[in-house]
C-alpha cells in the first residue's frame, strides 16, 4: 500500500464515523487487548451506562464468532490457531455502530442466511424469548458455543441487524460475512 492509498483509507474511516477499527488475526489474548483499548476510547468518549455496554457486549459477540467459525483459506489443517477478522466500531449521530467481518466456506452460507434472516423478523421481545428458549436447549449440532451469540447481538441493538455475503475473487469456495449492529 503506497501512502496516498492509506492516506485515502483514513480519511474514509474518519469520514465514516469509526472511532475504532481492527483487522488481523485473532485469538483469546488479542480480543482481551482490543476490548482493553475499546473500553479506554469508550470512557474517553464519555460513552458510559447501558450504551457502552451494549456496545462491548456486541463487540465481544463478534469477536468470538470470528474466533469460533471464520475459515483462513490461508492457513490448511490443524495449523489455524488464529482467525482472521476485521472490526469497525463508530457513530453515526446519535447512534452507534459494530461491524465485523470474516471469511468462511460457501457451504455455510444458506444456513447462516436463514438463521439472521429469521432473527431480523423478530421482535425485541421475541428476540428475548428466544434467548430463553435457547438456554434451556442443548446447542445446534454445528455450533461452538452456545448458539447465542447472533441473538445477544439482535438484543442488544436499536434497530435489525444488517448482514450480507460477498463473494471471494480469488476462491469461489470462500465468502466473506459482513455483520453489523446498531446501538
Amino acid at each position: 500500500m503506497n501512502l496516498d492509498d492509506f492516506d485515502r483509507f483514513r480519511r474514509l474511516v474518519n469520514d465514516s464515523g469509526v472511532i475504532f477499527y481492527y483487522t488481523g488475526y485473532l485469538s483469546h489474548n488479542i480480543i482481551g487487548a482490543i476490548g482493553d483499548a475499546l473500553r479506554s476510547k469508550l470512557e474517553a468518549e464519555d460513552i458510559k451506562g447501558p450504551t457502552a455496554r451494549r456496545i462491548f457486549s456486541t463487540f465481544i459477540e463478534m469477536m468470538q464468532n470470528i474466533l469460533n467459525y471464520a475459515e483462513n483459506p490461508a492457513i490448511e489443517g490443524d495449523k489455524a490457531i488464529l482467525q482472521m477478522g476485521t472490526v469497525a466500531i463508530g457513530h453515526a449521530g446519535e447512534r452507534f455502530f459494530v461491524v465485523c467481518g470474516n471469511s468462511m466456506g460457501e457451504e455455510h452460507v444458506s444456513r447462516l442466511r436463514g438463521k439472521l434472516e429469521h432473527i431480523r423478523t423478530l421482535s425485541l421481545e421475541e428476540i428475548k424469548q428466544e434467548y430463553k428458549r435457547r438456554l434451556r436447549e442443548e446447542p445446534e449440532p454445528d455450533s461452538k458455543g452456545a448458539g447465542l451469540g447472533f441473538l445477544t447481538v439482535a438484543r442488544d441493538a436499536s434497530e435489525p441487524i444488517e448482514f450480507d455475503f460477498h463473494a471471494d475473487a480469488r476462491n469461489q469456495d470462500i465468502q466473506h460475512f459482513f455483520l453489523k449492529a446498531t446501538i
